[in-house]
């Protein structure tokens, strides 16, 4: 193990570099550790992913409250792909058909989830090694993305910073392209506040910042446009727990099998909001998301069936973890109603996400 530690006098963040195992292309994988006296906080330059993020309850006892393994084996070896904490991209969420157009071309993404492209295809920015460097209190992955990468134009060079201050980590994206292209970067990281062991999260109570969500037909793309979330089992304007509607008599919880949807942020996009907070009245930790994105996934691990397993032998059942991924909308490419996801030659892409933990009686 490697010690980098943070720069600047007094740095309250100590980062380390170790190694993570070998990914199948025999190349090392890393992991680093951010660590300061709230939180720790595990990274892989496979996936630009979260490994763990270690928590204290209420009592001031840490426990991992995301879904992960303890080497890259975990994430390599998965088929059926969980993205469990990972940077997916070029756009993360589905894209119908695999097709968009921009400028008056076509482009075609590899379908992986029936008819759509979801999280950039088949072989996203999750399967990829990002290059790593220390940065003051955090780690920096880079990635090019080269022109046609599974079929989106444009060399794109991507940037996520992960800082960590005091008890949040903040997650900056950046990117720039050499041709027009569309662009949906977020994290998926897999959360479960009582800590990743301890089974369901339905009892876990959330808060969405957003008067609308997105409807979707049957394959999970967005028809209709924002509709209002109030009267329905989507209104979480209000603390509310995840199983008290999750199996309501609804078409939408249907389709989905639980919620897989997009929120519509209340307040402007680009600039930062409160998105969403859990609380696990349990243990007593509260996770408060906040992003500049306009949108944000609200997923309860309904497609999770146990055949995954914890690095103590728990399975990853269904309903055991559950992912607020901040966002442009889904098929935004498709969809000229929505806020546009394009990127342009000159112009640097720039949103920040923060996951704050704080505990409550």
């Amino acid at each position: 193990m490697m010690m980098l530690g943070a720069e600047g006098a007094g740095a309250a963040v100590t980062v380390t570099k170790a190694d993570f195992g070998k990914l199948t292309d025999g190349k090392a994988a890393e992991v680093y550790t951010l660590k300061d006296a709230d939180l720790e906080v595990k990274l892989t330059n496979y996936g630009a992913r979260i490994v763990s993020i270690m928590a204290k309850d209420r009592d001031g006892k840490a426990a991992d409250v995301v879904l992960g393994y303890n080497s890259v084996d975990g994430y390599t070896s998965e088929h059926n792909k969980t993205y469990f904490g990972a940077v997916v991209g070029r756009y993360g969420n589905r894209i119908a058909g695999g097709k968009f157009t921009l400028d008056g071309k076509t482009y075609s993404i590899p379908q992986n989830d029936g008819n759509n492209a979801l999280h950039g295809g088949p072989h996203g920015f999750d399967e990829q090694a990002w290059t790593s460097k220390q940065i003051p209190n955090g780690v920096e992955f880079t990635l090019l993305s080269k022109d046609g990468d599974m079929g989106f134009p444009g060399n794109l060079t991507a940037h996520v910073r992960y800082t960590l201050v005091g008890a949040a980590l903040h997650i900056n994206y950046s990117a720039t392209t050499d041709k027009p292209t569309v662009l949906n970067l977020t994290n998926h990281s897999y959360f479960n506040l009582g800590g990743r062991d301890s089974g369901s999260i339905l009892n876990e109570v959330v808060t969405i910042n957003a008067d609308k969500y997105t409807p979707v037909n049957k394959n999970l793309i967005p028809v209709g446009g924002p509709q209002p979330v109030a009267g329905t089992p989507f209104d979480f304007t209000k603390p509310t727990p995840i199983g008290q509607r999750i199996h309501d008599n609804n078409d939408q919880l249907k389709i989905a099998g639980g919620y897989d949807h997009n929120w519509v942020l209340n307040g402007p996009n680009g600039t930062m909001k409160v998105a969403a907070k859990v609380y696990d009245p349990k243990s007593g930790r509260v996770l408060t998301v906040s992003t500049t994105q306009p949108g944000v996934q609200f997923y309860t691990g309904n497609f999770l069936n146990g055949t995954r397993k914890s690095p103590t032998g728990t399975p990853y059942a269904k309903n055991t973890g559950l992912c607020l991924e901040t966002q442009h909308y889904p098929d935004s490419p498709n969809q000229p109603s929505f806020p546009t996801s394009e990127l342009k030659p000159g112009q640097t892409m720039h949103s920040e996400t923060v996951f704050a933990f704080s505990t409550q009686k």
